[in-house]
């Protein structure tokens, strides 16, 4: 798989204690931090979409019925 575009950055406030766990956890499994929390990115958008995530096939190019928020239901 190519490599991604890992150009933005996404900033986050989370309590010190998660976050030291967090971190011994994926020290345990030989990660990094960032590379858990862009595979649970990852595999958050592939189950939203329905669809497997390819960065150059971005899902939110592509319109779709749910567009817009998320979490909307429909009326």
């Amino acid at each position: 798989m190519p490599t991604e575009n890992r150009t933005a950055r996404l900033t986050i406030l989370i309590d010190p204690r998660k976050k030291a766990v967090f971190e011994r956890l994926c020290a345990g499994e030989d990660a990094t931090p960032s590379q858990v929390v862009r595979r649970l990115i990852r595999d958050y958008i592939e189950q939203r979409s329905g669809r497997p995530w390819h960065a150059e096939n971005d899902p939110a190019e592509k319109s779709t019925p749910t567009s817009g928020n998320p979490h909307a239901r429909a009326r």
